[in-house]
């Protein structure tokens, strides 16, 4: 067990401090206090993006003397020796991103587990948060959520991905970069259905911010433009559990809003299938049958 008493931690001027810190997703106001002091006092600042913290700092209107250094994903394993060693010698380490938190899709979380490994405290600065931030803009239930980071790049991986969550009762989080996003919300719809409320949150906090809100389909008609800006997407979780089970008469009627809405009998069918757990066979079987009269089986 490794017990970290922060207020210690804090206390040490004299020793070496590894310090992760937010910094604002756009708008500098958004700087806090504390990261503009720690930025000052740094004797060497692992940065995702050297030229992005630079025009921060400058934008802020601040200096810094410390050594800058960068860390990104291909070379955060080989900054790890590194940053330990001068915190090791008694320098005050600080890691930031290009926005938003260290470590929530970006660097930081190697250097954060090799810390823990070798005895080595550190300290987080809270700030923005593209995550929470996305959430309550949404307007999507918030008690709770899970955050899914970036899908897979190939649409036959980022389905698998999606179907491991068709019965997720919690509100979804994604981010997205913006020339995947229409391809992914029309994977979305199939895996989730059309009808599924989701929410598209644009460039959080800079000057061009938009949020677009609807169901999966709606926002895959707006996607269909030139979209440009960081992505971050939130989705309505299932209204059903995993412990539950929705009568095969509600999936026929399911079914049918899809192909209503556009969609193959079959593609809605197997989308349906996919999303509560049945067979696909069973689903499309029993829309045909519905054709000729009513449902009666669960």
């Amino acid at each position: 067990m490794h017990y970290c008493r922060v207020s210690e931690t804090e206390s040490m001027q004299s020793g070496g401090r590894l310090v992760f810190a937010a910094t604002p997703m756009g708008n500098v106001g958004d700087a806090s206090a504390r990261l503009i002091e720690v930025i000052q006092q740094a004797n060497v600042i692992a940065a995702e993006d050297t030229r992005k913290f630079m025009n921060l700092c400058s934008r802020l209107g601040i200096r810094y003397t410390a050594k800058l250094v960068s860390n990104y994903e291909a070379n955060e394993v080989g900054r790890i020796a590194q940053l330990l060693g001068a915190v090791s010698s008694g320098e005050l380490v600080l890691v930031v991103s290009d926005a938003g938190m260290p470590q929530v899709s970006d660097p930081g979380y190697r250097l954060a587990v090799a810390a823990i490994e070798a005895g080595v405290d550190y300290q987080v600065l809270p700030g923005p948060s593209a995550v929470l931030t996305a959430l309550l803009l949404s307007g999507l239930p918030a008690d709770r959520f899970c955050f899914e980071g970036f899908l897979p790049r190939k649409s036959g991986d980022r389905i698998k991905a999606l179907s491991a969550l068709t019965r997720e009762p919690r509100t979804m989080i994604f981010f997205e970069a913006p020339h995947r996003l229409a391809k992914t919300l029309i994977d979305m719809s199939q895996v989730f259905g059309p009808e599924r409320a989701a929410a598209i949150a644009r460039e959080m906090t800079k000057t061009y911010e938009e949020v677009v809100r609807g169901s999966l389909h709606e926002l895959n008609e707006w996607a269909l433009g030139e979209i440009k800006g960081e992505i971050t997407l939130v989705v309505a979780g299932s209204a059903i559990d995993s412990a539950g089970e929705v009568p095969l008469s509600e999936l026929v009627a399911l079914v049918q809003e899809r192909v209503a809405a556009g969609a193959s009998t079959k593609d809605a069918a197997s989308a349906t299938a996919l999303e509560f757990g049945r067979a696909k066979r069973e689903v499309y079987e029993a829309v045909i049958a519905a054709k000729s009269g009513p449902i009666t089986q669960g």
